[in-house]
C-alpha cells in the first residue's frame, strides 16, 4: 500500500494526477506542469515534499560524528546566533554527500547546524534526506553514531513544504506565526530559524530564491491552504524535475547512486579535502582518483530538434562517449537540455543518439537557469 502525507487529501481536493514515487502516492501535477514550472520561475510555487525524511541528531559528539559521516565538513557550519530583533536560534545549511566506504554515493543530503537554546546543552544538527533512501540512510547513520554516542530521532511528527520563486518568501512571510516572522525575513541563503515544532530554511531544489519549511502536519495543512489562499500555486513532482535539471541540481538514482562517486557526478565541489587528516567514510576510495576520474558529469543543449532522454547515448569527434543521466525539455529555454556522464577525455563536437539518429548537442557546464536567467 502506498504512503501518503497529510496533504493528500488536498492533493485529491484539487484533482492531482498522482502517481507512485519512492512508495509514496505524490502529485506529478495539477493542471498543467508547463505553467507550475512557469508560476516558480516568475512567482510563487509549492511542493509537497512532505515524504522526505528529517533526522534530528543530538549528542557531545555529533560534530564529530557527523565530519567522520559526511564527505562535506560541517566544520564550515559555524552558528551564526540569534536573529534580531527576536533572538532566535538561528542554524546554518550545507549540502553533501553521503558516502559507502569504497566511494559510491548512498545520498545527497542537507544538514543544519542548530544552536541549542539557552540552557539546554549541546549544539544539534537536523539532516533531511531523500524520501527513496529514507530508510537506508537511518540504518547506515545509526549504525555509525553508535560508535559516537550520537541520537539519532526520525522526526515522524514533521512534514517539509517547499515554497519556491521570486515572490516566495513576500508571499509566505505574512503567513508566519509572528514570533517567527521577523527572523525567516532575516535569514540569507542556507540559513535556518526555528521557533518551537516550526523551522525554517531559505534553502530550495528549483534555482530560485524561497523557503524550505518543517512543521507538525496539522500545521503544515492549514499552511499550505492559507498559502493557495495568498496565490502561491501548487506544483507537483514533474515541475520539481525540470526545475531542478534547469538549475543543474542532480537527482539521486538518476544522475548518482550506490554504483558512481561525486568525482564523477559533478558533486567534486562538495569533497571537503581539508584538513588532510578528516577520515570521513569514502575518502581512501576517491582520493587516488582527484584530479584523475575517468569519467565527468557535464551539461548538454541539444542543437537540432528532439528530446533528450536518460540512458541516450553520447559520441565526441575524438572518439570518446557517454550516456545522458537525466534529460528533457527546458521550458524556460524552450529547448532540450540534458546532464550526461562522459569519458573525462570528451572534447570536441558531441552528438546523441535519438531514435537512430545523431543529433548536435552543445557541451555547457551546468546551471542551465538560475534566477530565471538563462545562463549558458
Amino acid at each position: 500500500m502506498l504512503k501518503h502525507t497529510a496533504l493528500h487529501p488536498e492533493h485529491l481536493r484539487l484533482g492531482a494526477r498522482l502517481v507512485d514515487f519512492a512508495g509514496w502516492e505524490m502529485p506529478i501535477q495539477y493542471a498543467s506542469q508547463l505553467d507550475e514550472h512557469h508560476a516558480v520561475r516568475n512567482g510563487a510555487g509549492m511542493f509537497d515534499v512532505a515524504h522526505m525524511a528529517a533526522l534530528d541528531l543530538h549528542g557531545a559528539r555529533v560534530r564529530e560524528f557527523l565530519r567522520r559521516l559526511l564527505a562535506n565538513d560541517v566544520a564550515k557550519l559555524t552558528v551564526p546566533g540569534k536573529a534580531p530583533p527576536t533572538g532566535l536560534p538561528v542554524g546554518k545549511a550545507l549540502y553533501s554527500c553521503m558516502l559507502r566506504e569504497d566511494g559510491g554515493i548512498l545520498d545527497d543530503l542537507i544538514v543544519y547546524a542548530l544552536p541549542a537554546p539557552a540552557g539546554a546543552g549541546q549544539e544539534w544538527f537536523r539532516v533531511v534526506v531523500n524520501a527513496g533512501t529514507a530508510d537506508k540512510d537511518l540504518a547506515w547513520i545509526r549504525r555509525h553514531a553508535a560508535d559516537f554516542g550520537v541520537d539519532v530521532r526520525r522526526r515522524e511528527d514533521l512534514g517539509i513544504l517547499a515554497v519556491q520563486g521570486p515572490q516566495a518568501r513576500s508571499r509566505t512571510l505574512p503567513l508566519l506565526p509572528d514570533a517567527l516572522r521577523a527572523a525567516a525575513d532575516a535569514l540569507t541563503a542556507f540559513q535556518g530559524v526555528e521557533r518551537g515544532d516550526w523551522f525554517v530554511a531559505r534553502t530550495g531544489y528549483t534555482g530560485e530564491d524561497g523557503f524550505e519549511l518543517i512543521l507538525p502536519h496539522d500545521e503544515l495543512v492549514a499552511l499550505w491552504r492559507r498559502l493557495l489562499d495568498a496565490g502561491v500555486k501548487p506544483c507537483g513532482l514533474g515541475a520539481r524535475d525540470t526545475l531542478r535539471l534547469e538549475a543543474g541540481m542532480n537527482l539521486y538514482g538518476q544522475d548518482m547512486d550506490e554504483s558512481t562517486h561525486p568525482l564523477e557526478s559533478g558533486l567534486g565541489w562538495t569533497v571537503a579535502w581539508t584538513p588532510e587528516d578528516r577520515d570521513f567514510i569514502g575518502r581512501a576510495a576517491i582520493e587516488p582518483l582527484r584530479g584523475k576520474s575517468p569519467r565527468k558529469l557535464v551539461g548538454l543543449v541539444l542543437e537540432g530538434r528532439g528530446i533528450m532522454r536518460a540512458q541516450m547515448k553520447l559520441r565526441f569527434a575524438n572518439g570518446a562517449a557517454g550516456e545522458i543521466t537525466s534529460g528533457g525539455f527546458s521550458p524556460t529555454m524552450k529547448q532540450s537540455i540534458a546532464l550526461a556522464r562522459v569519458d573525462s577525455a570528451a572534447d570536441g563536437p558531441c552528438e546523441v543518439e535519438i531514435r537512430g539518429q545523431w543529433i548536435a548537442a552543445r557541451v555547457v557546464k551546468p546551471p542551465f537557469v538560475r534566477n530565471n536567467k538563462i545562463l549558458v
